[in-house]
């Protein structure tokens, strides 16, 4: 897919962060896009700041959790656009760090409701009319670089939920193509730098119902973050958001599977953890960050 002017695009999780500099790029390709997220202010925000003229855009609150939410989601996108040529399963959520022995069923629950089933419910809503248009089509799952290329220590819940979307989609993208479809599917790894995104603040969408079981340490604000790294001495590189949308937008043109920033060095590690997977070692896991 080498043009994006008047193709339908879905973002989940595209009010804010990443999603809404997505929005942003697509819309600036001449996309048609529609903005999918759980938290109505930030919805309603994201569509006024990204409508103009000569922009189509709209939103529509959907919660991934939900299997059904997302058909909805499908039957509006269908109804108001006849199809959907990008679908971005993009929102996620990160549990508190700590032992795994510490998490609780919850965070588990929570996280892996929207991480992994979101994209399967996303997957399966436009997928099969997605195949029935016949037009050529993308799915971009979002995932890390924590779970998809190697693991921080203390984030379980999360960089293993990351994990199952890289097996997901890999899956996805060899089904589609065995089974003769116009449609791709790539994983796309945030990357570059430090992110400045809702992320650092995921306990805000949790629902009641799966509140921790038990109290666990607050994630660390990026004001915490920058604070310890620099006590630390080490040294941080930010990540334009608009840029590394834009980025993403060049992989599907060039038809990637893996869209990464400093890709170089992601194979590096992962070939390092290959080479102790065959001698039976504990393959390497990225260093924490420092203790705030």
């Amino acid at each position: 897919m080498q043009d994006f002017d008047n193709k339908v695009a879905v973002v989940t999780g595209g009010a804010g962060g990443i999603g809404k500099a997505l929005v942003k790029a697509l819309l600036d390709e001449g996309a048609r896009v529609v903005i999918a997220d759980v938290e109505d202010g930030a919805l309603e925000a994201a569509v006024a700041e990204c409508s103009g003229e000569d922009r189509q855009v709209s939103g529509f609150k959907v919660d991934v959790r939900k299997a059904e939410s997302l058909e909805a989601l499908a039957d509006y996108v269908y109804g108001e656009h006849g199809a959907c040529h990008l679908l971005f399963n993009n929102a996620g959520v990160a549990a508190p760090s700590s032992n795994v022995w510490e998490t609780t069923p919850n965070d588990w629950a929570w996280v892996y409701s929207v991480n992994v089933m979101g994209v399967a419910h996303g997957i399966q809503a436009f997928v099969p009319r997605m195949i029935a248009g016949g037009e050529e089509g993308y799915i971009i799952n979002t995932t890390s670089g924590d779970g998809g290329i190697s693991s921080l220590p203390y984030q379980s819940v999360y960089a293993s939920s990351k994990a199952a979307v890289c097996a997901l989609t890999e899956c996805l993208a060899s089904q589609l193509e065995s089974e003769g479809t116009r449609l791709k599917a790539s994983l796309f790894y945030p990357s570059g730098g430090v992110l400045v995104t809702g992320l650092w603040n995921p306990e805000r969408n949790r629902p009641a119902e799966l509140k921790r079981e038990k109290p666990g340490a607050p994630p660390p604000d990026i004001e915490a973050f920058k604070e310890a790294m620099k006590a630390a001495g080490a040294e941080m590189q930010f990540q334009d958001l608009d840029e590394l949308a834009r980025f993403t937008l060049d992989g599907i043109r060039e038809q990637r599977f893996v869209i990464m920033k400093n890709l170089d060095e992601a194979a590096d590690t992962l070939q390092a953890r290959s080479e102790r997977y065959r001698r039976a070692e504990l393959p390497i896991v990225f260093e924490e960050i420092p203790q705030m």
